[in-house]
């Protein structure tokens, strides 16, 4: 059709009743979605709840674009009716009725009142008008945004609360177990940290049921209404810091089921260091007798510190202070093992010149007895510096030094008299 007027070329019968099925489908499409937005559980929640924070905020310009996107919709349901009546009138409508209805269909024909309006992105305005086709795209973005802020609370809502309050129930189970082994705040570490993730979980909670969007992390890129996921790191803290605490009182449970034992292994091994250190000084005597010209190192004896801690921790055991025990107990094992390393090291340093003299001695003997095996037993050279090496060690005092020349002067001899084997001329203990 070659007439026109502002909102184009006049439409024709076809056009119109396209226009109208497509509109009326756009329509019933609207209408299910804002009713599903109107029943929506997380709308319902938001509505209900005493909000703070990003939530408060987002809540008041959702709910005044749910107000205004309703408005927009009876507007736009208005102007669908009105069109419809008009091409009710006649099967085939004038001229008349397709100039109306293509200002009705595609001009500014749809006026929403400034009350309404209030909510509308731009300066106040006593009504705004629109055409159909941007009522539409209004009504789809507020939607939209309306939808998303729903989603995202119902999801946080729907993912922390349950899991706070499953994490704070094994928070009960734990605290339980702690107090029945002594764990308790202000006398163990693993007691205060019940106690912190206790008030973190009860604050969190309240956070989240009266902010739910401050813990809500949207997907990037995306944009797809409710697109994103809840923020749980908070809550994974302190699920990490029970799970520690939990190991520490299966700890001092493990402790409370063999203290006894721990307790006589940790006897044993003191007393063979006692024993030990006690071995060490009758043969830092026996050295001091039997060698000459050797320095000696000192034993000291078994520290008592070690045996009152002993005893504290059977006192521990005794009053079942199970989680005093448990700590005292590793630092008493490691320092025992400890003592007795240190014992066994000076035994080795006080017998070191004994070890030195049955080294020299065995050494004469074994050099006898190659040479006698070789008919030179009787050598008189051999047996003038045998003779001299023997005295010298399996007399008292010895002195080692003067005793390993001789054993060394009677080697060179035999080797000599065996054919010219060669002696190191350093056969000391550095040489050894």
């Amino acid at each position: 059709m070659g007439v026109t007027d502002p909102a184009g070329p006049v439409m024709d019968r076809d056009e119109v009743d396209r226009a109208l099925a497509r509109l009326g489908a756009e329509h019933e499409a609207i209408e299910t979605s804002l009713l599903a937005l109107q029943d929506h559980a997380g709308r319902r929640l938001l509505e209900g709840a005493e909000l703070t924070g990003v939530t408060k905020e987002r809540w008041a310009v959702t709910e005044a674009s749910i107000t205004l996107l309703w408005a927009y919709f009876d507007a736009y349901s208005g102007a669908l009716r009105t069109a419809r009546e008009i091409r009710a009138r006649r099967r085939w409508s004038s001229r008349e009725d397709l100039v109306e209805l293509t200002e009705l269909l595609r001009g500014e024909s749809v006026t929403v009142s400034g009350a309404a309006a209030a909510g509308a992105p731009g300066p106040g305005r006593l009504s705004q008008s629109f055409s159909l086709v941007t009522l539409v795209d209004r009504m789809n973005e507020l939607y939209a945004a309306g939808l998303d802020m729903v989603v995202a609370a119902d999801a946080v809502w729907s993912a922390l609360p349950a899991r706070i309050d499953l994490l704070a129930a094994e928070l009960q189970r734990t605290r339980r177990l702690a107090h029945s082994v002594g764990v308790r705040p202000g006398e163990h570490p693993a007691g205060d940290d019940l106690e912190r993730v206790t008030r973190t979980l009860t604050e969190l909670r309240a956070e989240v049921i009266s902010d739910p969007l401050a813990f809500w992390v949207p997907a990037q890129g995306s944009s797809a209404p409710g697109g994103g996921r809840p923020d749980t790191t908070v809550y994974d803290r302190q699920a990490r810091a029970l799970d520690e605490v939990r190991r520490e009182i299966e700890a001092v449970l493990g402790v409370r089921q063999d203290a006894e034992q721990r307790l006589i292994r940790l006897r044993d091994v003191l007393s063979r260091a006692d024993r030990t250190l006690a071995e060490a000084r009758t043969a830092r005597g026996e050295v001091l007798a039997k060698i000459a010209a050797t320095e000696v190192p000192v034993v000291s004896g078994p520290p008592t510190a070690l045996q009152e801690q002993l005893a504290t921790a059977a006192e521990y055991r005794r009053q079942a202070r199970w989680h005093r025990l448990s700590p005292l107990l590793e630092s008493l094992e490691q320092k025992a093992e400890d003592e007795l390393l240190r014992a066994r090291e000076s035994l080795t340093a006080v017998t070191a010149p004994l070890a030195v003299r049955a080294e020299l001695r065995g050494r004469l003997d074994a050099y006898k007895a190659k040479v006698a095996r070789h008919g030179l037993a009787e050598d008189p050279l051999l047996v003038e510096r045998y003779d001299a090496a023997r005295r010298m060690l399996w007399s008292a005092p010895c002195d080692l030094r003067v005793a390993e020349q001789a054993v060394l002067r009677y080697q060179h001899a035999a080797a000599e008299l065996l054919g010219g084997s060669r002696v190191p001329e350093q056969g000391g203990r550095e040489g050894r």
